[in-house]
């Protein structure tokens, strides 16, 4: 058998992308208004009281990852794919630009690509396709990937598709993760948290993340602008990289102030183990100009 030369490989196999305010900026003002329309949900649909509705949501968000985990855990019942109408359904999502700086740099790394997103699949198409990056990863685990009422699989225009999971939640053990495209995962066995939705910063979403996408957290980046998140991935064995952030807080491998600055910061996607050697040689050792005559 012929051997493979693995410095010739990129160090890295998988990328794994939050959605909002990662692949875009926090001042596209879609995070406040997706805020607003659930505070807008508590008061008109839940009945929670005016005064209570701002703090309750920020608790409830910082308490659980996500409003509508908490107010699930707190005892309220209502449907989520309308909740995830009312909140998403009327964002201004004119607001989010075409990028193609950001296409172009995604398309340029050999590695599988895969969006990791609390948010529901209909808010992704929206997102992906407003910011002309449909086509650029290859699968998405998103809301209903982790909490699906059935098991579901969706292959759509947008040329990515939405990954599949069979998650039971009683008694509450992740089973068989299967998608068409990766291998099911009898043996695989996570307990789920005793919260009826799970999502991030939960360790076990990132472990079910880990298993749907079938790969090696020991060779696989995550990119997020929750500080909460990335310490729940590092937990979870994930590389991480803070997005938007100054500085690289606990559990963050790399902080990047934007998106768009990944080749920069992290060169060694793009490049092999051998190419960044030679890179780094070159670096410490730069070659000495010869000083030349010629006679005339």
């Amino acid at each position: 058998m012929d051997s493979v030369d693995r410095s010739s490989e990129p160090k890295y196999e998988c990328l794994l992308f939050d959605m909002d305010d990662t692949l875009y900026s926090l001042s596209s003002g879609l995070n406040l208004a997706c805020r607003k329309n659930i505070e807008e949900y508590m008061l008109q649909n839940l009945g929670i009281n005016e005064n209570e509705v701002p703090k309750m949501c920020l608790d409830l968000y910082k308490e659980y990852g996500t409003t509508m985990a908490g107010l699930k855990a707190l005892g309220y019942e209502f449907d989520n794919d309308e909740f995830h109408q009312y909140i998403h359904g009327r964002l201004p999502y004119e607001k989010l630009k075409p990028d193609p700086f950001l296409r172009s740099l995604l398309l340029s790394m050999p590695q599988r690509k895969i969006i990791f997103t609390n948010a529901d699949k209909a808010h992704v198409a929206n997102v992906l396709a407003r910011l002309g990056l449909e086509d650029c990863f290859e699968g998405v685990i998103c809301f209903e990937t982790l909490n699906p009422p059935v098991e579901f699989t969706e292959e759509n225009s947008y040329g990515f598709e939405f990954l599949t999971s069979d998650i039971q939640v009683e008694p509450k053990r992740l089973s068989s993760l299967v998608d068409e495209n990766f291998d099911i995962c009898e043996s695989s066995k996570i307990s789920l948290p005793k919260l009826p939705i799970l999502c991030k910063p939960s360790v076990e979403a990132f472990e079910a993340a880990i298993q749907i996408a079938n790969v090696n957290p020991k060779k696989t980046i995550f990119f997020d602008d929750s500080a909460r998140n990335i310490a729940a991935a590092k937990t979870a064995g994930l590389h991480t990289v803070l997005v938007g952030g100054l500085v690289v807080v606990q559990g963050a491998d790399v902080a990047l102030t934007s998106i768009h600055n990944m080749r920069e910061a992290l060169p060694e996607i793009w490049l092999s183990e051998e190419e960044k050697e030679e890179e780094q040689a070159e670096l410490l050792y730069p070659a000495t100009p010869i000083e030349t005559f010629v006679l005339a």
